[in-house]
């Protein structure tokens, strides 16, 4: 009796365990189709001239997130016309455009800036290889993303300038590169000198070439969390510049423009030339 009542138990242990396993095999698997199911999928658009730069580092970014994540993230490059060669600015190499933008497909779409003469007239200059873009279906496309509320919209650089065009950022914060900040301000966006600014959760704009980097990390700090944008910055040997501005919290005052200001300049040149006397 005793040995049948041992074997029982034995029995049972085994069956518990297994069970056991089948039961956290299965979770994980579940949490793995998860994932799967809610991952951030990220488009990158190419257009003919853009910039290398703008365009590889947040790839690189959200490549090495996604890796981190476990599949979190996945990352494409695409444009407007499906897929092609891509050429890049300055003659340089060109990327293989892996499908066609979709703006009706939830997640983040980055527009990179172009790389060309920073004026004039010729065809690589950067003004006319945007124009060149305007002329493509991307503005439509972009106005199609802006329209939908599940997706994040992102520029780099002077790709903060093609939905400026298009009459996008109206009344929206905003940053270019140095060189465009007038022109983004005459298109009717707001100009605000950072080097990442967050208008909303839906825009996201870079100021600068490298900003790609920032844009990117932030991106994956807001969507993922620090551990992993950690990570990121740590394989990269990077960290992430700058504050983002968002239009929150206490303004600061304008002492160039702020009467209070002005006041205060005045009363301190009094003091001023009253300790000379």
């Amino acid at each position: 009796m005793k040995k049948i009542l041992g074997l029982f138990m034995s029995f049972a242990l085994v069956l518990s365990l297994v069970i056991s396993t089948a039961s956290a095999k299965t979770t994980e698997d579940t949490n793995t189709n998860t994932n799967k199911d809610k991952s951030i999928q990220v488009q990158i658009v190419l257009f003919d001239g853009f910039d290398l730069m703008d365009a590889l580092a947040p790839y690189e970014v959200f490549a090495a997130a996604g890796m981190y994540s476990g599949g979190a993230v996945t990352v494409e490059l695409v444009s407007a016309e499906g897929k092609r060669s891509v050429p890049s600015g300055l003659n340089g190499p060109a990327l293989e455009a892996q499908a066609a933008l979709d703006p009706n497909r939830p997640g983040i779409i980055l527009v990179p800036g172009a790389s060309g003469k920073p004026a004039g007239d010729s065809k690589d200059a950067i003004p006319n290889i945007l124009k060149q873009a305007m002329r493509t279906s991307l503005p439509v496309m972009l106005k199609q993303a802006f329209n939908n509320e599940e997706v994040t919209v992102a520029t780099v650089c002077g790709g903060t300038l093609l939905p400026a065009m298009e009459g996008l950022l109206k009344e929206r914060h905003a940053v270019t590169n140095h060189l465009g900040m007038a022109a983004l301000g005459a298109l009717g966006a707001i100009p605000v000198e950072a080097r990442v600014v967050e208008d909303s959760n839906r825009f996201v704009s870079g100021g600068g070439v490298t900003s790609g980097l920032d844009v990117a990390l932030y991106l994956v700090d807001r969507e993922l969390g620090p551990q992993i944008a950690n990570s990121v910055e740590k394989m990269f040997e990077y960290e992430k510049r700058g504050t983002v501005w968002r239009a929150e919290g206490i303004a600061p005052i304008d002492f160039n423009t702020s009467p209070k200001a002005s006041e205060e300049k005045q009363t301190t040149g009094t003091s001023l030339s009253t300790v000379k006397k």
